[in-house]
Formats: structure tokens, C-alpha cells, sequence
């Protein structure tokens, strides 16, 4: 806690620095084209308490489009996201009193806001819509707060569309939804384990008969949001075990067997849901290890030009022996051999990464074009609550136009020249999924936790 404490105040200080100023952050780029923040203390990608002290420098009025923005957005940030956008919008009018209250008196008062899944954003959009409120005419409250609009699963969305997959695409919300409210991937694979689990039960399986009803979207989340880096089985045995550890809903002693079976379970439920995703990511693993394996580094190019070249290198060093231990010494300015394993399970992730920085960038670039002040972090975009339809519109239209491009054609022509001794399997057939479903589906692109 005291780590934590002086964290905090860290951060604080830095904030108080620039209090009411204009203030610029620089930023890098990593080696897949992904955009970062420079400062360390204190800037949108920090915590919940860094995002609650950003406001934009120029303010602009709600708007009526503004103020249910806003309203949304302070029903996502207290962990409604699951509703539908009116459902969100109702139920922030339904607790106008206790927002008012947490506004007026934060520390004194009935603390609604503390309740909040990102309590300190929380108690921001609390101070602003309360301050809309007390005008006759609240969309004409002017405002710098920022909203954000997340992917639903992002990764998932990218090899999704990749593969055209039909069926992944609408559970992670492609495709318009025949129900108003939006598709949770996470509770797809726990339905499915749930199933599967159940069918074993009733068959006699011991480990699933202990298991048979307590499955949900809590034990199956990190290991469904990992599947896109290239969870191993033995890391998604290791979440799922942390899981249930927390729920304490299995005996002590059972806890590795079930782990171990429910790991099994997820990482097969999620093959068959999103059969074109692992095809996709199998392909691009063999691709990355017959480079690897002529002791070259895997390398592409990105849509925006960008040469992008995996850094992994075995180390060499020497042990020193000394009277109270060992220690390796490494030289990390001699470049090793290629580290092959890595390079192949690394290959499927960072393309991926490269594609949504090429996302955030085609989007970054035409909001700015359109006047609109526009922040992201990866797959998650801020703007004001005036603008937020034109970067929905935005983002929607230059995901379709990147996905639109024969990404992994170009992907294996451009290995082939680079590589011509070595024959590259085809891509993966693709399924039925039309992309311009993207430009109609409302909860693409609307925070989903």
C-alpha cells in the first residue's frame, strides 16, 4: 500500500504542475508501428486516476448527441457496458440524483460514484454532467472531457475479419446484432465450456461433476483475451487455476485437475468458435518458422510502409562465479543468433499488433482531416462527446477499408520475394463474412469489458 500511496501522489504532483495548462505529449513508436506516450507518470495510457485528470485544452458544447454520449459513457465506466446504448443512457438518468451528490460532495456525501467499476473517471463524468444539468439547456454545456469507444475484443475482431470468419465476426460484434445490445465473446466460450462440462458430468467425469454450473465468463475472460497473443496450454491452465482459486469453488486438492481440464476445454471451445482465427494464427507460426529456421528474423512491411523486424535474438553471455553466487553477464550490443521459438510464437501477435496500429493510424489520420481532436491507445479511441458519432462513422469505415486490402496475400508475396528458397504453405481459405456488415453494426466499437 505504501508503493501504492506514493504512486499516486506521484502522479498527483505531476498533475498539479501543469494544472490549466496546455500541455503536449510525445510519442514513440515500437518496432510493429503500436504508438505509445513517452511520459511515464502521467498521461492517458496510465491508470484510472491519470485518464480522470486529462481533459482536451479546447472545449466544445454537448450538443444533443454530446449529452447522450456522455451518459453512455458514464454508465460504461461503471461497469454497465453489457446493456444496450439506451439501457445505458436510462439507467445514468435513472441515478441523476446519486451523480448530482457524488458531484456536489465526493467525499461527504453517499459516495455512488465509489461504487464504479473506474471510480475516479467516474466522479469526472459526474462533474460534468452535473454542471450540464444546472443549465436550462444542458446540451450547451461546452466540455473537454474525453469519451472513449473500445473493440470488442480487438485481436479477435482483426483475425475475425482476416479469415472472414462468419461466425467469430458476430460474436465479436462484426455484424449488426438481432437483439439491441451487444455480443460478449467471453460468455460465448463460457456457454460453450458450460456444455461441455455438463455433457461430461452427466457421464460421470469427476472433475467435471465438481465443475458442472460454475463456469462463467469470469473463468474463461483472461484466457479468451490471451488466445490472440498465443496462449499456451500451460498459460491457460495457470489463469484459469488463479480463476478458481479466487472462487474458491473446487477443493484445494482438486484445483490442478481442474484447471487442467477447463484449460482444455476454453482453448477447444475457442478453436470452434473461431476456426478461421487459429487457422490464420497456425499459418502464420509455420511461416515464421521456416524463416527462422534459415537463421534469418521474421520481417514485413506494413500498409503504411513500415518495416517491421522481430528483435528476438538468443543472448550470449559468460558466468562469473563469485563467493556468493553466479552471475550471467550479457553483452546486449552482440546480436545472437535467431531465437527460433520465439520468433514463431511471437510472429502471430505482433502482425496482428501491426494491423490495429495501422488501424489507429488510418483512423488517427482522418480525424484529423475532419477537425476532430482524437486520442488512442491501441483499440481504444477518445474524442469529445460532440464528435463521437463522426469517429465511430470513422473508425468503422477505415477498419472495412484496411481489411478490405489482401493483408496476408501480400503478407506471403512478400516473404516469397524475400525468401525464394523456401515454399510457403497458401493462406487459409476464408469463410462468408462480408466486411460492409462493419459500417452498420453498432457495438463494433462501444466499450465492452
Amino acid at each position: 500500500m505504501h508503493s501504492l500511496r506514493c504512486d499516486t501522489i506521484y502522479k498527483l504532483k505531476a498533475a498539479q504542475v501543469f494544472i490549466d495548462q496546455t500541455i503536449y505529449f510525445p510519442h514513440n513508436l515500437d518496432f510493429r508501428g503500436r504508438v505509445y506516450p513517452i511520459p511515464p507518470t502521467l498521461s492517458y495510457m496510465g491508470s484510472d486516476i491519470c485518464r480522470s485528470l486529462l481533459v482536451f485544452a479546447d472545449k466544445k458544447p454537448l450538443g444533443k448527441a454530446g449529452l447522450r454520449w456522455l451518459k453512455i459513457h458514464l454508465a460504461n465506466l461503471y461497469g454497465k457496458d453489457k446493456l444496450s446504448l439506451d439501457n445505458r443512457e436510462k439507467f445514468t438518468e435513472s441515478n441523476i440524483e446519486e451523480i448530482i451528490d457524488s458531484a456536489t460532495n465526493p467525499l461527504g456525501g453517499r459516495g455512488w460514484w465509489k461504487q464504479a467499476e473506474e471510480p475516479f473517471q467516474c466522479l469526472a463524468a459526474c462533474f460534468e454532467l452535473a454542471d450540464a444539468m444546472k443549465l436550462k439547456d444542458p446540451t450547451q454545456h461546452a466540455t473537454g472531457l474525453p469519451i472513449h469507444q473500445d473493440g470488442s475484443c480487438n485481436g479477435l475482431q482483426h483475425y475475425a475479419a482476416l479469415g472472414r470468419d462468419e461466425a467469430g465476426g458476430k460474436a465479436v460484434n462484426l455484424t449488426p446484432t438481432s437483439e439491441d445490445k451487444p455480443q460478449d465473446v467471453y460468455t460465448k466460450v463460457a456457454e460453450q465450456v458450460s456444455k461441455r462440462v455438463k455433457q461430461d458430468a452427466l457421464e460421470g467425469h469427476e472433475i467435471a461433476v465438481l465443475l458442472d454450473g460454475k463456469v462463467d465468463r469470469k473463468v474463461v475472460k483472461q484466457t479468451v483475451m490471451t488466445s490472440v497473443y498465443g496462449v499456451t496450454y500451460v498459460g491457460a491452465r495457470e489463469q484459469i487455476l488463479d480463476r478458481l482459486k479466487e472462487r474458491k469453488i473446487v477443493p484445494e486438492d482438486k484445483l490442478f485437475a481442474a484447471s487442467s481440464y477447463l484449460a482444455k476445454q476454453t482453448l477447444s471451445g475457442l478453436a470452434s468458435l473461431f476456426s478461421s482465427a487459429f487457422n490464420i494464427m497456425e499459418w502464420l507460426g509455420e511461416c515464421a518458422r521456416l524463416i527462422s529456421a534459415q537463421s534469418k528474423p521474421t520481417a514485413w512491411t506494413t500498409i503504411f510502409g513500415l518495416p517491421v523486424i522481430q528483435p528476438y535474438h538468443k543472448q550470449n553471455g559468460e558466468i562469473v562465479k563469485t563467493l556468493l553466487q553466479s552471475i550471467r553477464l550479457i553483452n546486449r550490443e552482440a546480436i545472437g543468433p535467431v531465437a527460433k521459438k520465439q520468433q514463431k510464437t511471437a510472429f502471430p501477435p505482433n502482425f496482428v499488433h501491426s494491423i490495429d496500429s495501422s488501424h489507429m493510424l488510418l483512423t488517427a489520420l482522418k480525424c484529423d482531416e475532419l477537425g476532430l481532436t482524437f486520442v488512442a491507445v491501441h483499440d481504444c479511441f477518445w474524442t469529445h462527446p460532440s464528435d463521437v458519432d463522426v469517429m465511430s462513422k470513422v473508425l468503422r469505415e477505415k477498419f472495412v477499408e484496411l481489411h478490405e486490402k489482401p493483408l496476408l496475400e501480400n503478407l506471403r508475396n512478400e516473404f516469397i520475394r524475400n525468401h525464394p528458397e523456401i515454399d510457403f504453405p497458401p493462406v487459409p481459405p476464408k469463410g462468408d463474412l462480408n466486411l460492409r456488415e462493419v459500417l452498420n453494426s453498432t457495438y463494433f466499437f462501444v466499450l465492452i469489458s
